[in-house]
């Protein structure tokens, strides 16, 4: 019977190159992240930053209880339009979705008989 003599320290199974928790430059996932070496996407956390808390935003015409949005008035209509003719946006501006449909119908109609530009010069 042939007497079975214990494996060297130097013939343990070698690991693996790629481990999923190498930090070497060529496997694995690179140190840091898309932020930096923090971790996180926005770099290291900054002690003493304030946090910021969105305002609520209100719709100006539901504040002041209007029922019709006049076409006539671009002095009123010519703060929810952007200098090349465009439109702003409900989540620019915080109308209602009600009131966004009414005020652009408005302002079309205002363009269309020329008391608010399509387009300022460029």
């Amino acid at each position: 019977m042939p007497e079975e003599t214990p494996a060297a320290p130097s013939q343990a199974p070698a690991q693996s190159s790629s481990a999923p928790h190498s930090h070497s430059p060529g496997g694995g996932r690179p140190s840091g992240g898309p932020g930096g070496p923090g971790g996180r996407p926005g770099g290291p956390h900054r002690r003493g930053k304030r946090n910021y808390v969105r305002k609520k935003k209100v719709c100006r015409f539901c504040v002041d209880k209007i029922d019709l949005i006049d076409y006539k008035k671009p002095e009123m209509l010519q703060s929810f339009v952007q200098e090349r003719g465009k439109i702003l946006p409900r989540r620019i501006t915080g109308t209602c979705a009600r009131h966004q449909r009414w005020l652009t119908v408005a302002i079309k109609r205002a363009q269309n008989i020329a008391l608010l530009p399509f387009a300022s010069e460029l």
